[in-house]
Formats: C-alpha cells, sequence, structure tokens
C-alpha cells in the first residue's frame, strides 16, 4: 500500500462525502476481566481432532472486479495462480468442557466486525456440538481478495459484500467439516529450525526461525493432520503480481499433501517489523516458481521433524476484549467512509476520540503455550533485543517499551499467532515509533539514521504495543491465580 496515494484519495474521498471526523461512533462500553477456562492436567493424551477445508473463491471471479489485497490500492485481480480456502482443525480434550476450533484463512486479514460476524452465524453450530472457542486466523496473503477495504479503487471500498458471504459460508462449511471428520488419537509437538529463508528488513534484525507443527496422528491409522506456525509474510510473489493465490502456504500444504497423504493448516507467528522470504525470481514467472519452491522448502522442513513430545489432553484457555486507542487518522477517516468495516467506540481520553475493540486470547494446549494477537507484531515486542537509545529512531532506550511477552508469560517457546481473530495493523516497540512531522500518518518518516518508518504508516497508534502487554499481564495473573486456587 501506498501511504500518500491512500491518504490524498481518502481525505479527498471524506472532504466531499462527510464533514466533522468522528459525527457518528458508539460509547465504549465497560469490558469486565474473562476467566480462565481452566482444569488441572490428567495422564490423559487421547485428543479427538477433526479437519475440514472450503473453497473461498467468489464464482463470478472472472465477470466482477475484485481487488488484490496488500500492495497497491486499485489492482484487480486478471486471474488465479491458486484458490483461497478456509481451513478449519477441531481439537478436543475430551474433558467435557468442549471442543475449540481454529481456522486459518486465506485472507490478508478480517477485521474484528467481520470476525465477530462469522462466529455469531455458527451459533447453532456451538449450541449442537458444545465447542467453547472459535479463532479465525488470516495467513495475510498479499495475493488474496481485500476482505478489509483499503485496496480498492478509493475513495470507494474494495472489500465486496458479496465476497465477504462467501468467507463467511467457506468458514462455516470448513468448521462443520471439520467436526464432522473428528477421531481419536495422539497429539506431537515438535519443532525445526529454518535457519536459511527469512529475512527481517527493518532494524533490529529479530525474528523466530522456528517452524512449529502439531501433529495429530488417529487412532485409526487414517490421514493426520498437521497444525503448523511459521513467521513469514506471504507476499513472495511481490507487488507486481495481479494473480489470485495463497502464496507459499498453498505450496507447503501442497507438498505435505503429496508425500504423506495428510491434511495441513497454516497459521502466520509474529511477522511484523517486516518478516519476509525472497522467491529469487525477476520476471514474475520466476516469482510464481520461487514462490512454489518456498512452500515446498517449508513443508520438507515440517516433515524433517523427528524430534517430538505427545502432548497431555488439556486444552485450557482465556480470551480477553480490550479497546486499544486508534489514533491513525487515515485508517479512522476509511472508517468513518465505510472503506474500512469496523466499530469506533468514544473515548474523551483519546486523542482522536477513538478506540477499536479487539481481544487477545491464551491457551494451553497440555505444555504448549500459545497467545493469539490481533494484529502483525514486531518480533522485537515478543522476543525482546528492542534497540537502544543509540539506535532508536526517538532517542528512548528499551525502557520506554513493555517487557517482551514471553517474559510476562514466562515461557521462551511461546508460539505466537499474528492477525487472529482482528488486523489491527502493526504493533510497533514505542521507542522506535517515528511519524512524519508535516503529516502524520500521511507519509512516511525518515529518522535521524536514514531509515524509513512505512509501518508506523499501518498501524493505530503508538501506544497499542504496551496496552497488548497490559492486557498479557492480567490475562497471566488470571492464570496464575485460577491455577493457584485449584492446586
Amino acid at each position: 500500500m501506498k501511504p500518500i496515494s491512500l491518504a490524498t484519495k481518502l481525505l479527498t474521498g471524506y472532504i466531499k462525502t462527510s464533514g466533522k471526523i468522528g459525527s457518528v461512533f458508539k460509547s465504549a462500553p465497560q469490558i469486565a476481566s474473562a476467566d480462565f477456562d481452566y482444569m488441572k492436567p490428567s495422564d490423559n493424551t487421547t485428543f479427538t481432532v477433526g479437519f475440514g477445508k472450503a473453497p473461498m473463491m467468489p464464482e463470478d471471479i472472472t465477470k466482477k472486479k475484485y481487488y488484490v489485497a496488500g500492495y497497491d490500492i486499485n489492482k484487480p485481480a486478471t486471474g488465479i495462480l491458486d484458490p483461497l480456502y478456509a481451513h478449519a482443525i477441531w481439537l478436543d480434550d475430551n474433558s467435557g468442557r468442549g471442543g475449540v476450533v481454529f481456522v486459518s484463512l486465506d485472507a490478508v486479514g478480517l477485521l474484528k466486525t467481520d470476525a465477530d460476524i462469522i462466529k455469531e452465524s455458527l451459533g447453532d453450530f456451538l449450541a449442537e456440538s458444545g465447542c467453547r472457542s472459535i479463532n479465525i486466523i488470516s495467513t495475510h496473503s498479499h495475493a488474496s481478495i481485500d476482505t478489509m477495504g483499503i485496496w480498492g479503487p478509493l475513495p470507494r471500498t474494495g472489500r465486496s459484500a458479496d465476497y465477504m458471504t462467501t468467507v463467511k459460508e467457506a468458514v462455516i462449511t470448513a468448521v462443520k467439516a471439520a467436526y464432522a471428520d473428528r477421531r481419536t488419537g495422539k497429539l506431537y509437538l515438535g519443532r525445526v529450525e529454518v535457519p536459511d529463508m527469512q529475512k527481517d528488513i527493518r532494524t533490529p534484525v529479530v525474528f523466530s526461525k522456528i517452524l512449529t507443527r502439531l501433529r495429530f496422528v488417529p487412532d485409526d491409522k487414517s490421514r493426520e493432520i498437521h497444525f503448523i506456525n511459521f513467521a513469514s509474510h506471504p507476499e513472495t510473489l511481490t507487488s507486481e503480481n495481479s494473480l489470485i493465490s495463497a502464496d507459499f502456504p498453498a505450496y507447503l500444504r501442497e507438498r505435505i499433501k503429496e508425500k504423506t497423504g495428510d491434511d495441513t493448516i497454516y497459521f502466520s507467528g509474529a511477522i511484523g517489523g517486516m518478516i519476509t522470504m525472497s522467491s529469487g525470481g525477476k520476471t514474475m514467472p520466476e516469482k510464481i516458481e520461487g514462490t512454489k519452491n518456498l512452500g515446498r522448502r517449508l513443508g520438507d522442513y515440517a516433515l524433517s521433524i523427528t524430534d517430538e513430545v505427545e502432548l497431555k489432553a488439556n486444552i485450557n484457555l482465556i480470551k480477553q476484549e480490550f479497546f486499544v486507542e486508534a489514533e491513525n487518522i487515515v485508517l479512522m477517516t476509511a472508517a468513518q467512509l465505510s472503506i474500512l468495516h469496523t466499530n469506533r467506540y468514544h473515548s474523551k481520553e483519546a486523542s482522536l476520540g477513538y478506540l477499536l475493540r479487539t481481544e487477545v486470547s491464551y491457551f494451553e494446549i497440555g505444555e504448549l503455550k500459545m497467545l493469539l494477537l490481533p494484529g502483525e507484531t514486531f518480533p522485537e515486542v515478543v522476543y525482546g533485543g528492542y534497540l537502544s537509545k543509540e539506535e532508536s529512531a526517538t532517542g528512548l532506550g528499551p525502557e520506554a517499551n513493555p517487557d517482551p511477552l514471553i517474559e510476562i508469560v514466562g515461557d521462551p517457546n511461546l508460539l505466537v499467532f499474528n492477525l487472529a481473530n482482528d488486523e489491527i495493523g502493526y504493533i510497533l516497540p514505542p521507542n522506535d515509533f517515528l511519524l512524519s512531522e508535516d503529516a502524520p500518518y500521511l507519509e512516511r518518516a525518515k529518522d535521524r539514521h536514514g531509515r524509513n518508518h512505512y509501518e508506523e504508516t499501518n498501524s493505530v497508534g503508538p501506544k497499542t504495543a504496551v496496552k497488548i502487554a497490559e492486557v498479557v499481564r492480567e490475562i497471566m495473573e488470571t492464570v496464575n491465580r485460577t491455577k493457584a486456587d485449584n492446586s
């Protein structure tokens, strides 16, 4: 996305169609603290797991304009490289509390408003299945169809209401298929380092090289299910591409299917800041083949895992909703114009008067601890490695930043999921958050070291990382208190 052209088109359209920023929005309600759905670990190691998927492609893709998301605005799709899917996995620890569902969308991202609409449409399923948690997580493919709105012919939205219905129906189909597919078996946790594929194109160079796999092995010896998490933007087709694609995750899933016959669901880890890979190609045919090869190589890394731990069948969870202050005038203008389909809330304490409602979830599956975050988190916010005051854009030291999330949770092996149940943009450390003095959020700033600060233009504001860390700390206090009370 090109920030200057985006801002210009948005603000021009806004002036023509509206008047005063923030003219209609809701007052922010109180949000109660959530409880930790906890049961003591047992010796049981039998899970019930199922997999489902459904195509997420509009029937009129060749007749109607659908906009490719992730790079330039107003880029209609010219064809299909590979179809987009909704994948779902049902996980049940057989404790009697009900199963949980994780959905992976080949999408650039869903705002919480749309994620909640899809969850509400599964109300009958929740009642019938006893499901206690549904999580909708986007892979963040930059060759998917615009599901957020900001990649269309601004100041009109690129988000098609008909396509969002297609997405919703695909999720419903995939979730119900996963439930129908449920089988009993064992769940194994394995990890492998991927040493030679990712790169971090923004200072500091901090990211996880670990590909994590949960592998479900059914008792009946039928096909297995691979649950994979890895940190890289699915953008290897680059901005020149106009073909619809899931990018490299499509070919990772395909590789595992070809070699084993097993099903795979893929999720993105901490990808902000910017964690990416290169296809190595110069022409589009070379980039396409390079993208396929990246997915295949990652599939091979996943299949190389041999050191696994059998997980105890115990799934504990907590979801905490909260408000973040929205200071990005460009994104809030887009919301005012209904380009972004999001609910805004009023607060006199917020600089623009805007709050956005979002959520964080924490899961324990046996010994595995998982954190589901609503945007694209800079890895240093998760793992540490902040810039010093001499290195940072602001001259502030690491003390301006929150404690890394792995320290708050107390687990260096914490598994992070980005774009979970919401997409609030980049989540940056405050001491390296820099805006243009002349046009904040309208154009990227250049700092005293000559570094460009693009990601700030696609964030809701500098307070987001601190707020998320506060919420995670509150979650962990609840988790630890609940465990102590039940010891």
